[in-house]
């Protein structure tokens, strides 16, 4: 008489396993992939290394003190330029920035230099085209942070993207049999309750700054809930085994 199959991680095949391991692996890479490009572009908007409020504050909601260019010329952007040069820019924001100024006084060499090898309508990226001055004007005024219609952008590419990532990622966690229901159910719902918040905090900083708290605490909370789902279920998968078999069924409310 055949045995029935044990519904659990620690008595799935080599093959299955290795299916799932793989999907576990390079979607980790991704997600570290995701935090240096955080670090990278928002973690710089205060011309500081490392993600804070105020760079969530600048990205969001914007500096209205000083216009677009010259936040991202202290930012993010500081290293592509000289100190000369990103000075020269500089006070041709604040001396109106016009394009008499622009074509006459050098700051289309330095943005032919620097900037347009980048920032040009063939680089495939979603970055401004420098090679038309009424795109380099419109961020030579007051820097609101990101724009509605990015923001509409980004959160539809975000909510589907994470979700469907997390919807396998907490599929195969499901399968582990070694955690408490209660505990099961809070890591797999977590990065789905705080995907909706990240989202909606990004819309709500854009509005007030004091709401850029939220964007750091929901991504926070999905990190660990994916690093605690990744971890259990590679444990059970290929530590556990080795110590003791399992006949526990993962998906049985117990």
């Amino acid at each position: 008489m055949a045995q029935s199959h044990k519904l659990n991680l620690a008595s799935q095949g080599t093959s299955l396993k290795a299916l799932f391991s793989g999907y576990l692996m390079v979607v980790a890479v991704g997600y570290l992939m995701a935090i240096v490009q955080i670090q990278l572009t928002h973690g710089l908007a205060d011309g500081k290394y490392g993600l804070s409020v105020d760079d969530i504050v600048i990205s969001y909601y914007g500096n209205r003190n000083n216009s677009l260019l010259e936040n991202k010329l202290s930012g993010s952007m500081k290293p592509m330029a000289s100190d000369e040069d990103r000075a020269a820019i500089v006070t041709w924001v604040h001396q109106g920035a016009t394009e008499a100024a622009y074509e006459g006084t050098g700051i289309k060499q330095i943005f032919e230099a620097n900037c347009i090898p980048c920032h040009n309508a063939d680089s495939g990226m979603p970055i401004p085209d420098y090679t038309e001055f009424k795109n380099i004007k419109e961020r030579a005024v007051v820097d609101t942070g990101a724009s509605f219609q990015s923001l509409a952008r980004v959160s539809h590419i975000h909510l589907f993207g994470i979700a469907f990532i997390f919807m396998f990622v907490g599929l195969i966690f499901s399968l582990a049999s070694g955690v408490p229901k209660a505990l099961k159910v809070t890591a797999i719902v977590t990065p789905y309750v705080f995907l909706i918040v990240d989202i909606s905090s990004w819309w709500l900083t854009k509005l007030n700054p004091n709401f850029a708290w939220m964007v750091i605490i929901a991504g926070g909370a999905m990190a660990m809930s994916f690093a605690f789902m990744w971890c259990v279920s590679m444990y059970e998968m290929w530590i556990m085994p080795k110590r003791h078999s399992d006949d526990r069924d993962a998906l049985l409310d117990e």
